[in-house]
């Protein structure tokens, strides 16, 4: 099984960085097959051009073709972002914009409605340095899992797998806190893939 992690964060070494390579290391350690795309690392750029509108006939920009190849066998679809503006990072955005647009994971015989990521799974890591609890009174889940999570699973043909997101993720947190956190992280995966490893 093959599981494509796609994280956003400018700081390597920040606690979403962690939850990416925990989860990758979980996975591997399972016998599964990994893709990570770090995209700052990577320096992916999010912004969709005019030529990359969808419309029939479009072939994708190289660096586009380039995502859609490393990604067009993965099973399991990983997204690990923080909340800024208790919303995902543009970057974020911007690669689910580009990457998974029309041709590949939607736009089957040229129809904006037919998913062609039929069966494959999401499943989603996120953090804030706002409390879980805020982040739900104020709406910010409900709209996350609305617009970032349903309607992109619905989109794609996706089934979504969970949402776990990380409260109250601030500069000095202890170490047993990150390190309690990061094991919800190896739980989560045994949770969905232990009969499958």
């Amino acid at each position: 099984m093959k599981h494509a992690i796609i994280f956003a964060h400018p700081n390597e070494q920040s606690f979403i960085a962690s939850v990416a390579r925990t989860y990758m290391q979980e996975a591997r350690n399972a016998g599964h097959e990994v893709v990570v795309r770090d995209l700052y690392r990577v320096g992916f750029d999010p912004l969709l051009k005019m030529e990359e509108l969808p419309r029939a006939g479009l072939n994708p920009m190289p660096d586009v073709a380039v995502e859609r190849e490393m990604l067009g066998k993965a099973y399991i679809f990983v997204l690990v972002y923080p909340l800024w503006l208790n919303t995902p990072p543009a970057m974020m955005k911007g690669y689910l914009e580009r990457v998974f647009g029309f041709g590949f994971a939607y736009g089957g015989d040229g129809d904006s409605a037919s998913p062609l990521l039929k069966g494959r799974k999401l499943l989603v890591f996120s953090s804030s340095g706002a409390p879980m609890e805020w982040v739900t009174r104020t709406g910010a889940m409900d709209a996350i899992h609305t617009l970032f999570d349903d309607y992109f699973a619905t989109l794609c043909g996706m089934n979504v797998l969970d949402h776990v997101h990380f409260g109250h993720i601030v500069p000095g947190a202890t170490a047993d806190f990150v390190q309690g956190r990061l094991a919800d992280v190896k739980r989560t995966f045994q949770r969905h893939f232990r009969s499958n490893t």
